[in-house]
């Protein structure tokens, strides 16, 4: 993180104000989301991405699309299949008769929000090739490079029953991922008002809160949340104390550590404050951290799940204490 001025208590509540906008504009949307959406936006404006693991059905579509007619940007959907390949993610040169030459044509994952369906359905080529472009921010075909455009977010949904031909995504790759979240079917007086049709709105109908431009210039600011080295410190030992967990094989990464300091710094901006505390880390820790842990088969098998050890460690850990020697 370069150090940029630290941001002002007016700008942190400029901040809220938006943020609120446009999490409010989803909402006309999606019905009884308020969390899942708030942390959407929250992975947007850190720059990162958001695995969603969820049933068919719980309007992870309206959720990408909402967002990106929120933010007045591009939107795509690439339904993740066994024979789909990297091309059909990236696009292909295809040869010109009358240039002589070959053209590159983008494929989908040129948009703003990608929604990728079902991404545990795709072989792990075509998995690694959309995760390639998550990080880089750009398509490199025949030596040239195509940038994605800014903001660029991808929202990958994988189902959780485990069905016949899925493939699992590596741990090394859900790392890619900012956070984990999922939608869940709506709670009873939601599902009564959308069966009600009260539903204001169909997302392609909803309006624009803030240009794509803006959204950039959001995310960068939000690099400039003041973070006390406690805070860091804190962070560091959450992180830790993921590896040491006896019901853990593989514990979260540097990584991991850096993406919670990202994301706290989002959440306390879209709390109109300027500066990070102890709680914007625990109310994201499990989102950001349980997707990056690998959990030892015995007590997966006990039904242990990598939240309970998020949930235990935030429990255990004293905020303020000096880190064990």
């Amino acid at each position: 993180e370069r150090h940029n001025m630290s941001m002002k208590p007016e700008q942190a509540a400029g901040f809220q104000k938006v943020f609120d906008k446009l999490v409010g504009n989803v909402e006309q949307v999606l019905l009884g989301k308020n969390r899942t959406v708030r942390l959407a936006f929250t992975a947007m404006l850190s720059g990162g991405h958001l695995l969603l693991e969820d049933y068919p059905g719980t309007g992870k579509t309206s959720l990408a699309r909402a967002m990106a007619q929120s933010v007045q940007g591009s939107h795509s959907r690439i339904q993740f299949t066994p024979d789909l390949l990297p091309g059909d993610i990236t696009g292909v040169s295809i040869f010109d008769q009358k240039k002589g030459a070959f053209e590159f044509h983008k494929g989908p994952i040129f948009s703003n929000i990608v929604l990728a369906d079902e991404i545990n359905r795709a072989s792990p080529k075509t998995q690694s090739a959309l995760l390639e472009v998550m990080e880089e921010h750009h398509v490199t075909v025949d030596g040239v490079t195509h940038p994605t455009g800014e903001p660029f977010m991808v929202i990958a949904t994988q189902n959780p029953i485990e069905q016949a031909g899925t493939y699992r995504l590596p741990e090394a790759q859900l790392d890619r991922f900012l956070m984990k979240a999922s939608l869940g079917y709506p709670d009873h007086a939601s599902t009564m008002l959308i069966l009600e049709g009260s539903a204001k709105k169909q997302a392609a109908e909803l309006d624009g809160v803030v240009p794509a431009e803006m959204v950039v210039k959001l995310i960068e600011l939000a690099k400039s949340v003041h973070v006390d080295p406690e805070i860091n410190d804190y962070v560091s030992r959450i992180v830790e104390a993921t590896r040491f967990a006896p019901e853990v094989r593989l514990g979260a990464s540097v990584r991991g550590a850096l993406a919670l300091i990202r994301a706290s710094r989002v959440h306390a901006a879209s709390l109109g404050r300027h500066f990070v505390i102890p709680d914007d880390v625990k109310a994201l820790a499990d989102s950001v951290l349980s997707h990056r842990l690998v959990l030892d088969p015995e007590a997966e098998f006990d039904g242990v799940t990598a939240n309970n050890v998020v949930g235990k460690i935030l429990i255990d850990l004293p905020v303020g204490a000096p880190a064990a020697s």
